[in-house]
């Protein structure tokens, strides 16, 4: 008989890539990733895994065990999910991955929520970007992520995952109190698009839609700084080092110096969260998304605007 619990050890194996990053996801030690890999050797027979170099390599019997864990995992979260369904009680541990600026501006009312109706009910938070979270849901690392796409660059989300919207965020500009610009109510957007920016870090997805916002207009970014945390942004703009899109979920207290001004069109972003739709029946994916509905809704009512 082959254990769940050992598949889901090589399972992770082979999508980490290596013994010391499953032993990171599944938070165990090497030894114990190591020594599930030799149990399971030798229930199966035959070898899983072979050196090489610093790392190790699924053998063909490993690759061929994974594509038959997949599955075995789906099912045993989908047993899970009607199991809880039938109980209808809101507990265990729910992981949710979540961009920082909704951390910011949802997650307190949210987790307060949660804590004060289902007691039994443990929220994980992990902090991450959307081009990270949604690989983790696709391994399996999360059960909700809470995530953001700007307008006219959505996410692309893995199959068999369901949605559900919260809010729309909008960005605003924020310069330095004694740019030209800063004395405006409104701006135009082909006002700013040859701004020196502090964009977000590369390869992240509001860094490429920045980009390709201002192409698709016919300019090319003069990006100065990439920076993530959105208070060392105003920081730096304070100082008079550039400007940003400064969305207002999460946003926090602006400083002296700068100066955030809304900008026509509007740039808006839509928040939502996801999750496998084959745990779509687990009260406490329900219960999460009534929450985050809820601290979306006090956010969108008591948000200040510019």
């Amino acid at each position: 008989m082959l254990s769940v619990d050992r598949l889901r050890v090589l399972h992770a194996v082979a999508v980490h890539g290596s013994l010391s990053a499953a032993s990171q996801a599944l938070h165990v030690t090497n030894s114990a990733v190591s020594q599930q890999l030799t149990k399971l050797e030798r229930e199966v027979g035959q070898p899983l895994v072979e050196r090489a170099g610093r790392g190790v390599r699924l053998t063909d019997a490993a690759e061929l065990l994974v594509e038959h864990t997949a599955r075995i995992l789906s099912m045993v979260q989908r047993a899970e999910a009607e199991l809880e369904a039938h109980r209808d009680d809101v507990v265990g541990h729910l992981r949710l991955s979540a961009t920082p600026t909704a951390v910011r501006g949802l997650m307190p009312h949210a987790l307060t929520s949660l804590r004060e109706a289902h007691p039994g009910l443990r929220v994980e938070i992990n902090e991450e970007e959307p081009h990270e979270s949604v690989p983790a849901m696709a391994r399996g690392d999360a059960d909700l992520a809470l995530v953001v796409d700007w307008e006219g660059a959505p996410l692309e989300l893995p199959t068999g995952m369901s949605r559900a919207p919260l809010m729309e965020d909008v960005g605003d500009i924020a310069l330095p109190a004694v740019h030209p610009l800063a004395h405006r109510e409104l701006l135009e957007l082909d006002e700013i698009l040859t701004l020196p920016w502090i964009s977000w870090s590369r390869g992240s997805i509001c860094n490429d839609w920045l980009y390709d916002m201002i192409r698709s207009r016919g300019a090319e970014p003069l990006i100065v700084h990439t920076v993530e945390e959105h208070q060392t942004k105003l920081t730096l703009i304070a100082a008079g080092i550039g400007a940003a899109v400064m969305p207002r979920l999460g946003c926090g207290p602006v400083p002296e110096g700068v100066r955030v001004v809304p900008v026509q069109p509007a740039l808006v972003r839509q928040v939502y969260v996801f999750w496998r739709t084959e745990s779509s029946r687990r009260p406490a994916i329900r219960a999460a998304v009534r929450a985050l509905r809820e601290a979306a809704s006090v956010y969108t009512e008591s948000a200040p605007r510019p």
